[in-house]
């Protein structure tokens, strides 16, 4: 199996890696309750998608 025959420098290795940040995922409001959530899921604050309440929600104590 072949190797490699030199080491690759630190100025190569970081040129490589400039690309593998890591983005902020994308959220969107809650059209009823103004809440940011994933888009295409519903709401974990108030349980409504498309207009339609989904999930029961605890009350908060």
């Amino acid at each position: 199996m072949p190797n490699p025959k030199r080491r690759h420098s630190k100025a190569r290795t970081a040129k490589r890696r400039a690309h593998d940040a890591l983005t902020a995922t994308g959220l969107s409001e809650c059209p009823s309750c103004h809440e940011r959530k994933l888009p295409h899921r519903a709401c974990p604050k108030c349980g409504t998608y498309k207009g339609r309440d989904v999930l029961e929600v605890k009350e908060a104590n």
